[in-house]
């Protein structure tokens, strides 16, 4: 088949395309370095033009308010561009627990996508992962000093890229599930403990401050961003930090 990966150079995206194209599959990466622009529309005719599945990895660059009509834009676009090419199964990456969140400007506006892909026209599969064990420097560098990194006891059940990349292209390579399919990491963490391993294992001195306001996770009430019944990916966070 033909796959037609918009977001194709990113962390997710350029994983899928090779593992497309190791089997045997014909994945083109798009983005906009390949002069494609999911807002504007700019190439999105020529890239989806015969392929038979439309996998959207982008993001919206800010994860405020403005993102809602990042993923407004840029899935009607696309369900545009795709319905005109010919598409037979639309695939987009989503967050486990997204629509349990409303207190999150980007959590509602990744639920948005989620919504229009389910209203459009073309059969879709939606990937729903949970947090990328990628970004937990990132998490940790939101609410730090160079004493402390303060951080809530939020659950958390990380999953390497790699796995993730791994459940797209066979999602993508499959039958649409007109439906969602959950991914997960194979442990449970609360955030801070998360965070006092990283450290740990970096060396760094810093303490980790136990902290129900701190950074974004604090918004998130319970275990909504776990799934103990997703499919649990086999990557194990210790042997990914080593």
């Amino acid at each position: 088949m033909k796959f037609a990966v918009i977001g194709g150079t990113g962390l997710i995206g350029s994983q899928v395309v090779d593992k497309l194209n190791a089997s045997g599959h014909e994945a083109v990466p798009h983005s906009q370095s390949t002069g494609i622009d999911v807002i504007t529309g700019q190439g999105l005719d020529e890239a989806v033009a015969g392929a038979d599945v439309l996998v959207n990895l982008t993001n919206s660059p800010t994860f405020d308010e403005a993102s809602r009509a990042f993923f407004q834009t840029s899935m009607d676009n696309l369900l545009a561009a795709g319905r005109k090419g010919g598409v037979r199964h639309f695939v987009i990456l989503s967050i486990v627990g997204v629509d349990q969140v409303p207190e999150l400007d980007y959590y509602k506006a990744k639920a948005l996508q989620e919504d229009i892909l389910t209203a459009g026209p073309i059969p879709y599969s939606i990937v729903r992962a949970t947090q990328f064990m990628e970004f937990v420097d990132a998490i940790l560098s939101w609410t730090a000093d160079s004493d402390t990194v303060r951080l809530p006891a939020t659950p958390i059940q990380p999953i390497a890229a790699k796995d993730v990349a791994d459940a797209v292209a066979q999602v993508a390579a499959g039958t649409p599930l007109h439906g969602i399919h959950s991914i997960a990491g194979p442990e449970i963490f609360a955030l801070d403990e998360l965070g006092r391993l990283t450290l740990s294992h970096k060396a760094d001195a810093r303490t980790v401050v136990t902290d129900p306001t701190a950074g974004m996770f604090a918004a998130v009430n319970g275990d909504v961003l776990t799934d103990k019944n997703a499919h649990l990916a086999p990557t194990r966070y210790a042997d990914w930090l080593s």
